[in-house]
């Protein structure tokens, strides 16, 4: 059995043919305890060598001896005298002697593999928890190093707004410099713009709030790995954002660390249920 993360649930099943039943179990039970992934499950069966018991068609047989009395009746209607046949040449007729079916085995395999669902699935999900507690840990501790960046995005933000202000007034005297008559209004307008465009308080407000949303999902104990793959191309978004704005080279430095963390951390969460 072997399961790998999908979109939905996938599920393969290679049952060997005369196991009435098995496939239906399983595929119930997988479908009621797992709810993602691509899960193969292939079931091959191999048999001791032992002499096969013989048994009678007895429809075959049937149809054997009544082509036999026809043969006579019309040997004998024709003047035409046969030999009586044997007991060995009937059942040496093709289709009279076959192999056991055995189909008092097949049942009680089918029974014994039924039985050993519950305890396979059991196994696949220990070895999922298994899994899924390290890469807890690993998610949980790449949402620290986030949170240590947009702090430290918060505070280079805050050092860099005496020289955010030098360049703005620097370039508005450039313009000055040049015209005649000013519109004090207008100038306003414009200043305000380009301080918005440079704040990036909102863009650290709302990564904030990511990592606190997936942290609660995080905590969820059903699945959440769509939602938590989401919330990474919202932190993706937030960080370039953050980065376009930066207008210093320690705040764009801190939003390229930034974003290598959040895409370590979405790759890891393409493995969560």
């Amino acid at each position: 059995m072997r399961g790998v993360n999908a979109r939905g649930l996938d599920l393969r099943l290679r049952v060997p043919d005369g196991l009435d039943g098995v496939e239906v179990a399983l595929r119930a039970a997988l479908s009621k305890t797992l709810g993602r992934g691509s899960i193969t499950v292939n079931l091959k069966l191999s048999r001791e060598d032992q002499a096969a018991g013989l048994a009678i068609d007895e429809a075959q047989l049937d149809d054997v001896l009544r082509a036999l009395d026809t043969v006579q009746d019309r040997a004998f209607a024709i003047g035409v005298t046969l030999g009586q046949p044997t007991a060995a040449d009937v059942l040496a007729q093709r289709g009279v002697l076959i192999a056991a079916t055995g189909d008092d085995d097949a049942a009680a395999l089918t029974a014994a593999l039924t039985a050993d669902i519950a305890p396979l699935i059991a196994d696949f999900v220990e070895m999922r928890t298994s899994e899924g507690d390290a890469l807890l840990q690993v998610i949980t501790q790449q949402l620290e190093q986030i949170d240590t960046q947009i702090e430290a995005a918060a505070v280079a933000a805050a050092a860099r707004a005496p020289q955010v202000k030098a360049n703005l007034t620097s370039a508005l005297r450039r313009v000055l410099e040049d015209v005649s008559e000013v519109d004090e209004g207008r100038i306003a307008q414009e200043l305000a713009l380009l301080a918005v465009k440079s704040d990036i308080t909102e863009e650290i407000d709302r990564l904030r709030a990511h990592v606190k949303a997936a942290r609660d999902l995080l905590a969820e104990p059903k699945p959440t790995g769509r939602k938590l793959d989401f919330l990474a191309q919202e932190f993706n978004r937030e960080a370039n954002t953050l980065c376009a704005k930066a207008q210093s080279a320690p705040l764009t430095a801190i939003g390229l660390d930034l974003k290598a963390v959040i895409d370590q951390m979405r790759e890891q969460i393409q493995n969560v249920e």
